[in-house]
C-alpha cells in the first residue's frame, strides 16, 4: 500500500529536489567552461611550435570566472569586416578617380551603377540570414558608393553647375536617399531575422524611444548629411548675413524636432549635437547683427533672428522629458529675448542706458514664476534673469572700485587744497568711466530684487548679505556721480557709516533685522567706508582733522556695544591714532614729539 504525503510535505519535497538539480547542473555547466577553456589553451598551444604540454586538469573552484581570451570570435569577426569594407571603399574611390577614363560613358554607369545596387541590396539578404556586422559593413559601402556616384553624375553631366549649389543639392538628395534607405530595411526585414529586441528595448520603446534599427548606420549618416544643404545653397547664392544665420537657426530647429522624437539613440545624439551646434552658431551671429547695428531697424532684424532663436529652445524645453535639458534651454532662451530687445534698445537710447534697459528686461523675466510653466522652465528662465543682473553689477565694478581706491593717490599729497567737488577729489588720478550716470540705478533696483527675494524667504541669508552689499554701494557711489560739494561729499560718507554702524548693531539684536552674517557684513561695510572718508579728507588739513575726530568719537561709542566691540575698537584706535599724527602735523611739531602725541 503506497502512503501519499500530504500536499505541503510532497511541494517541499519537490523544492528541495528541485533545488539539487539546480545545483548539480550549475556545476556541470562550471566544469563544461572549464574544460572547453582547457581545450583552447591546448589548441593554441600546439599551433605554436615548441609550446608545452597541455596544462593538467584542476577542478574550478565555485564561482571562480573562466580566464578570457584576448579576442573573442564576434569581435575579430567585426574587425576584418570594418578593414574590408575599408579596402573596398578605397579601391572604389580609386576605380571613380584613376580608372574612370578608361571606360566609355555608358560603361561608367553601368559598373558604378550595378555594384550600387548590389552593395544596397546584399544587407537586407544577409540580415534574413543573421548576419547583422555583416550587413552593416556592406550597407556603409554602398553608402560610400553613393557618394562616388553623386561625384560621378556631376563629372558627366553637371560638370558645368557651380560645385556648392551641385553640394548642396546631392547632400539633400543622399540625406533623404540613406533616411528612406533606412527606413526600408526595417520594413523589409522582419524582426526576428534582424534580431529579436532585448528586454531594455521593449522598455525603450514603451518609454517613447524606438528599438533598435535593422541596420544601425544609414539613420545617424542621414542626420549627419542633412545639416549641410541649406547652408551649401545659402553660400552658393551669395546670401548675407541676416539669410546664412536664418540658415543656421532652421537647421537647428530641424535637428531639434529630430532630438525630440522617439528614435533610437544614435540619431537623438546626432540631432542633440547638430542642434547644439547650429543653434549655437546661430544665436551668436544674430547677436551681433543686432548689437553691431548703427539704426533701430537693423537691429531689430537682428532681434528678429534672436526672437526665433529662444522660440527654438522654449519649443525643445516644453517638449522634452528631460528637466535638466529643459532648465538649460528656458535658460538660453530668456538670454536670447534680453539679448535682442537689448540690442534695440542699444540703437535707440543713450549707450549708458543700454545696461539698465537690458537689466529692467531681466528682472521682468522673474515674473515666469507666477506662470504655469513647468518647474525646470521656470527655473531657467529665473536663471536667465539671475545671468543679466549679474552682468549688470560686474558692468558698474569699475566705478565703485574708483570711488573706493581713488583717494590712495591722495597719501603722496595730502593736504592739497579744497577740490572742486567730491569728484575730483576722488577721480583725480583716475579715469571717470562715461556710463557712471545709470550705475546707481542698477546697483539699487539688484539690491530691491535681493531684498524682496530675503522677504520670501528664498536663500536668505545670501540675498539679504546681498541687498545690504548692493544698496551700500549704490549709496556709497551716488555722492560722486552727483558731483556733491566736497564738504557734502565728507558728509554723506560720513552718514553711511553711521547708517552702517545702525544696521550692524540691529541685526546683532535680532529685532527684525537680518542674520548675523548681515551683521558682520554691515560692520565690514562701515570699517571700509570709514577708510575711504579718511583718505578723501586728507585734501585739507581742516578736513582731516574733523573727520578723523569725528570717526574715532563713533568707533569709540560703539565699542561699547559687547556685540561689535573686537570691530570697532581697533578701528577707534587706528583713527585716533591718526588723529594723534595728523594734529601733530598740524601744530608743526617733530616726529618724535608727535610720536610722544601718539603715546
Amino acid at each position: 500500500m503506497t502512503n501519499i504525503p500530504p500536499p505541503a510535505e510532497e511541494l517541499r519535497l519537490l523544492d528541495a529536489e528541485l533545488r539539487q538539480l539546480d545545483a548539480r547542473r550549475a556545476l556541470l555547466l562550471r566544469r563544461r567552461e572549464w574544460l572547453v577553456h582547457v581545450l583552447r589553451t591546448a589548441s593554441a598551444q600546439r599551433s605554436v611550435p615548441g609550446a608545452g604540454q597541455m596544462p593538467p586538469v584542476w577542478p574550478v573552484a565555485p564561482g571562480a570566472a573562466a580566464p578570457r581570451t584576448e579576442a573573442t570570435a564576434p569581435g575579430v569577426q567585426n574587425v576584418l569586416l570594418l578593414l574590408g569594407g575599408i579596402l573596398l571603399t578605397v579601391a572604389a574611390i580609386a576605380f571613380t578617380l584613376v580608372g574612370w577614363g578608361h571606360l566609355g560613358i555608358t560603361g561608367r554607369a553601368l559598373v558604378l551603377a550595378a555594384v550600387t545596387l548590389a552593395a544596397l541590396s546584399a544587407p537586407v539578404w544577409l540580415l534574413r540570414r543573421g548576419l547583422g556586422s555583416t550587413a552593416e559593413a556592406v550597407a556603409a559601402l554602398g553608402m560610400a558608393l553613393t557618394v562616388l556616384d553623386a561625384y560621378a553624375l556631376h563629372e558627366v553631366a553637371f560638370d558645368g553647375s557651380g560645385g556648392l549649389g551641385y553640394a548642396a543639392a546631392a547632400s539633400a538628395v543622399l540625406s533623404a536617399a540613406w533616411a528612406a534607405y533606412g527606413r526600408a530595411a526595417d520594413l523589409l526585414v522582419p524582426r526576428s531575422d534582424a534580431g529579436s529586441p532585448t528586454r531594455s528595448d521593449r522598455a525603450r520603446a514603451g518609454a517613447g524611444t524606438a528599438a533598435r534599427p535593422a541596420l544601425r548606420l544609414p539613420l545617424p549618416f542621414a542626420v549627419v548629411t542633412a545639416q549641410v544643404p541649406l547652408l551649401l545653397w545659402a553660400l552658393a547664392v551669395d546670401a548675407g548675413p541676416h539669410t546664412l544665420t536664418a540658415v543656421l537657426l532652421v537647421t537647428a530647429a530641424a535637428d531639434t524636432v529630430v532630438a525630440l522624437r522617439p528614435a533610437h539613440a544614435p540619431v537623438r545624439i546626432v540631432g542633440l549635437v547638430g542642434a547644439c551646434v547650429a543653434g549655437a552658431l546661430g544665436v551668436l551671429s544674430a547677436g551681433w547683427l543686432c548689437w553691431s547695428a548703427a539704426a533701430p531697424v537693423a537691429a531689430a532684424r537682428g532681434a528678429a533672428l534672436l526672437l526665433i532663436a529662444a522660440a527654438i529652445a522654449l519649443a525643445a524645453a516644453r517638449y522634452t522629458p528631460k528637466p535638466e535639458v529643459a532648465l538649460c534651454a528656458s535658460l538660453a532662451a530668456g538670454l536670447c529675448l534680453v539679448a535682442g530687445a537689448g540690442g534695440v534698445l542699444r540703437a535707440w537710447l543713450p549707450g549708458e542706458w543700454t545696461v539698465p534697459g537690458c537689466l529692467a528686461l531681466g528682472i521682468a523675466l522673474l515674473t515666469a514664476v507666477r506662470t504655469p510653466l513647468p518647474r525646470p522652465m521656470r527655473q531657467g528662465v529665473v536663471g536667465a534673469s539671475l545671468v543679466v543682473q549679474g552682468l549688470a553689477v560686474l558692468w558698474t565694478l569699475p566705478l565703485v572700485a574708483g570711488t573706493l581706491l581713488g583717494p590712495v593717490a591722495l597719501i603722496e599729497r595730502p593736504w592739497s587744497g579744497t577740490p572742486l567737488d567730491i569728484r575730483d577729489a576722488v577721480f583725480q588720478d583716475a579715469a571717470w568711466p562715461s556710463y557712471a550716470t545709470a550705475a546707481p540705478l542698477v546697483l539699487a533696483a539688484v539690491a530691491g530684487v535681493l531684498a524682496l527675494a530675503e522677504r520670501r524667504a528664498v536663500r536668505r541669508p545670501a540675498s539679504g548679505v546681498g541687498a545690504l552689499v548692493l544698496a551700500w554701494a549704490a549709496v556709497v557711489v551716488t555722492p560722486v556721480v552727483l558731483e556733491l560739494p566736497y564738504g557734502a561729499g565728507l558728509v554723506a560718507d560720513g552718514a553711511v557709516v553711521v547708517v552702517a554702524l545702525g544696521v550692524a548693531e540691529r541685526a546683532r539684536r535680532g529685532t527684525g533685522g537680518p542674520s548675523a552674517p548681515a551683521a558682520l557684513t554691515a560692520v565690514v561695510l562701515a570699517l571700509v567706508t570709514s577708510v575711504t572718508l579718511a583718505l578723501v579728507s586728507l585734501a585739507t588739513e581742516a578736513g582731516t582733522l574733523a573727520v578723523l575726530l569725528a570717526l574715532a568719537a563713533l568707533f569709540g561709542v560703539a565699542s561699547t556695544r559687547p556685540g561689535l566691540v573686537a570691530f570697532t575698537a581697533p578701528a577707534a584706535l587706528a583713527h585716533a591714532t591718526a588723529l594723534a599724527c595728523a594734529a601733530g602735523a598740524s601744530a608743526g611739531l617733530r616726529p618724535e614729539h608727535t610720536a610722544l602725541l601718539v603715546l
